[in-house]
């Protein structure tokens, strides 16, 4: 009889706990749906070689996908690192990457799609840790002084 009500009592708690991790789990699909990889779709991207007059060669120019066009003007959230770059007057000018700084775009680690230019209402201070930012998406194929993203009136979201 003890083995038959221990045995019932696991059964119980075996299948609550299995209710429980389901839960967990479409919560994070849920949340995962809600806020899509930023930096993946900002990966959508080819390129085109263009002559350029000033530099007097072909350079590579962003050709954006329909899906990063239509987020253009657009207020998207991206979560990634702030990496400290001289010429950056404040906190809240400065170039945010998809990776840390020992393996973004400027250490050769990753591609241009994975750093942008970045202009904050406030000053948004400078950490280690990956951070949440929301903002203005701009897209840049024409400027060579730039880079080929931006975000302006851009916040820090608290996690």
């Amino acid at each position: 009889m003890k083995k038959l009500i221990l045995f019932s009592l696991l059964a119980i708690f075996a299948f609550t706990n299995m209710q429980a991790q389901d839960a967990v789990a479409e919560t994070a699909v849920k949340k995962k749906a809600k806020s899509p990889n930023m930096w993946k779709t900002l990966a959508k991207i080819t390129f085109k070689k263009e002559y350029d007059e000033l530099m007097g060669f072909k350079i590579d120019v962003p050709v954006f996908s329909k899906e990063i066009k239509a987020l253009e003007g657009k207020e998207v959230t991206i979560k990634g690192y702030i990496i400290p770059v001289e010429g950056y007057k404040s906190h809240k000018e400065f170039i945010f990457s998809a990776f840390p700084y020992n393996m973004c775009f400027f250490c050769g680690g990753a591609g241009p799609e994975t750093v942008m230019e970045v202009f904050s209402k406030e000053p948004i201070e400078y950490t280690a840790e990956a951070v949440t930012i929301k903002g203005k998406l701009e897209l840049n194929a024409d400027d060579i002084n730039r880079l080929m993203y931006g975000m302006t009136e851009v916040t820090l979201v608290k996690e």
